[in-house]
Parts: structure tokens; sequence; C-alpha cells
């Protein structure tokens, strides 16, 4: 831990130089913190170094390279870039920014047909992906206007679905409050039928004229008019036969007495129920 803070406090000396250290707070995790980047800064200069050195050592090597070519020139050619015009210095100067575009390790031709050759095939190449990313392009556009037109379907689907769904849904609200009046009225009538029974019932009513003993007895009517049918038919069957006088005399004794009694039956309930209903009451009726 000493060891750390006392590297800490020479590498924030040898940053900041004349200014201030900053006050930090002094614990295990911020010393560490700091040494981590003391090392780090420290590693970096030194990759720096070796990085600057490294460059002095080329520009001594590219210098005496130079040199070595420029008295060549001299010797061989007696050239100079003294002696060398405008134009000449302009193309020596086109070929070296060549040279170094192309990452060649001279200016001779046969430095210079490989590269070129290499790079012409990393055009081609480039040419060629480009192609197929403008295919690929395409597709995509394709795409994405095939589900650009669906996005748009499906909202207007969407929408009409909710419209309709709101038409349903006032339909059921109506539906419901229909249901709830016809259910309120209903149990008002049952109230009222009820009340109505009671009061009867308070005023000497017969129950045999409630509104079930009537339902029940035209029920009974139905059923005697069902049965009063066939003999009525049996009846018209004999009226059409050449009749024997004294027995057909006998059968249509016997056919009207049935049918009078099933009249005068009817007849009788339906009196019964005429006289035994008070004034008071048919008026509440009516």
């Amino acid at each position: 831990m000493e060891e750390k803070l006392n590297k800490v406090a020479l590498w924030l000396k040898k940053t900041l130089g004349d200014q201030n250290i900053p006050s930090y707070e002094v614990d295990t995790r911020t010393v560490d913190i700091l040494h981590e980047l003391a090392e780090c800064s420290e590693s970096r200069d030194a990759d720096i170094r070796i990085l600057i050195d490294d460059m002095k050592q080329k520009t001594v090597e590219y210098e005496s390279d130079g040199n070595y070519l420029q008295g060549l020139l001299t010797e061989s050619l007696n050239l100079s870039f003294t002696s060398l015009s405008n134009a000449s210095t302009n193309y020596l100067d086109i070929l070296v920014d060549s040279a170094m575009a192309l990452e060649t390790k001279d200016t001779s031709l046969a430095s210079f047909i490989p590269a070129i050759n290499d790079l012409t095939s990393d055009l081609y190449s480039a040419e060629s992906r480009n192609k197929d990313m403008e295919h690929e392009l395409s597709n995509l556009r394709k795409k994405l206007t095939s589900a650009l037109v669906l996005e748009k379907r499906l909202q207007d689907d969407l929408k009409k679905t909710e419209e309709l769904l709101a038409v349903e849904k006032a339909k059921a609200d109506s539906r419901t409050q229909n249901i709830k009046f016809l259910k309120d009225k209903s149990e008002d009538f049952k109230f009222r039928i009820k009340a109505a029974e009671e009061q009867l019932s308070v005023s000497g009513m017969d129950v045999s004229l409630t509104h079930e003993s009537l339902v029940s007895l035209s029920e009974k009517l139905a059923e005697l008019k069902k049965q009063a049918a066939p003999l009525k038919k049996k009846l018209d069957s004999y009226l059409d036969l050449t009749p024997s006088p004294s027995l057909a005399r006998v059968k249509i004794e016997e056919a009207k007495r049935e049918l009078d009694a099933l009249e005068a039956e009817f007849s009788a309930k339906v009196d019964m129920t005429a006289l035994s209903v008070p004034l008071s009451s048919k008026r509440r009726f009516t």
C-alpha cells in the first residue's frame, strides 16, 4: 500500500508539474485505481519513446539513403535537385507521392506494376461488392415497400375493426339497457299482478277466475273442441248417407246431445266468470 501510494504521488507530481495536486480520498480502492493509471501512463510513455526512437532512426536512415542517392546522381549523371526544372521536380514529387500511396518499397517499375495490379484487383472486388450490395439494397427496398403496404393495410383493418367494435359496443349497450328495462318492467308487472290478485282475493273473487285458471279453462275448451271435431265429422258422414230413418235419427240425437253438453258446459263456465267478477274489479281491468 505504501509503495503504491509513493508511486502514485511521484506520477501525479510528474504529470501535473507545477500545478497543485488535487486532494483525494486515500483508501485502498482509490490508490489501486491511481496506481493502475500510473502504470498505464508509464507504459504509454515508454511506447511513445520507442516509437520516437524508431522514427529518429528511420529519419537518419532515410537521410543517409537520400544523401547516397543524391551523391550517386551527382557523380553518375551530374544531376542535382537544384539543376532540375520545375516540371522535373513536379514529376519526381508525383512519383514519390504515387509510391507512398501504393506503399511500394521504391519507385521502380517492377514495384509499381504489381502494386497497380493489386489496386486494380481490389477495385474490381470493391465494384463487385458494390453491385451485390446494390442488389441486396434493391431487395431490401422491395421488402420495405411490401412491409409498408402491409402495415398500411393492417392499420386500415385495425381502424375498421375499432369502428366496428365501437358500433357493436353501442349496440350491446343498447341491448343491455333494453334488457334492464324489460327486467324492471317484468318485475313491476309481477308485483302489480300479485297486488291485483291479492285485492281480488280480498274482494271475494273466486280462485277459478284468476289468469291461470282462465288459461287452464281455455286449454280445456280447446281440448273439448278438438274432441268434438271427430264427432262433427262423424255426424256429417251420417248425414251424407242414405239414412235408415230410425238408426240415423238415433245417431243424430246422440251426436247432438254430446255437442249440446259441451256447448252448455262452456257457456256455463263463461257465465260463471262474468257473474263472479265484481263491478269494481271490472272497472279496474278496463
